[in-house]
């Protein structure tokens, strides 16, 4: 039965450990859900951001660079997509990167969101708009 026990224990505890993350997991970088590009998430002060780090396809049909053409400003409509920060102010809580924006750059709109650590291989990103009921779901898996 102390054997029996004991093996609980020491699962259960490994188990916990196993499903406890670190503040800074997140940070580095991430495929997308459609592998069409690469997010670098990085921490500014108690904060976490991601960048468009890498795009399948940056440039436009003439090689120009792409360019974020869906965003409701026009002044920012000529800003490449490339490096365009589209994780903002993300705080860590209890095992959840939540408080901050997710925008999208292929229709131009920002929402609320939060992000998850599934595995220290896979991030659950989950964007929505008023309650987190009406919103979608993405994984994105560690790219290096």
């Amino acid at each position: 039965m102390k054997k029996l026990i004991a093996i609980i224990t020491v699962f259960f505890g490994t188990t916990i450990m196993a499903s406890a993350s670190n503040a800074d997991d997140i940070v580095g970088i991430w495929l997308s859900a459609s592998g069409e590009g690469k997010i670098q998430i990085y921490k500014e002060g108690d904060r976490y951001f991601g960048k468009l780090y890498w795009m399948k396809e940056p440039n436009g049909p003439k090689g120009n660079p792409k360019l974020d053409n869906n965003n409701p400003d026009p002044a920012l409509r000529n800003k490449p997509l490339l490096g365009l920060v589209i994780l903002k102010n993300f705080r860590y809580d209890d095992g959840e990167w939540s408080g901050g924006l997710i925008y999208d750059p292929k229709n131009g709109k920002e929402y609320k969101s939060y992000i998850k650590l599934k595995d220290p291989q896979t991030l659950s990103l989950r964007g929505y708009i008023g309650i987190s009921l009406l919103g979608r779901t993405e994984l994105w898996k560690r790219a290096g």
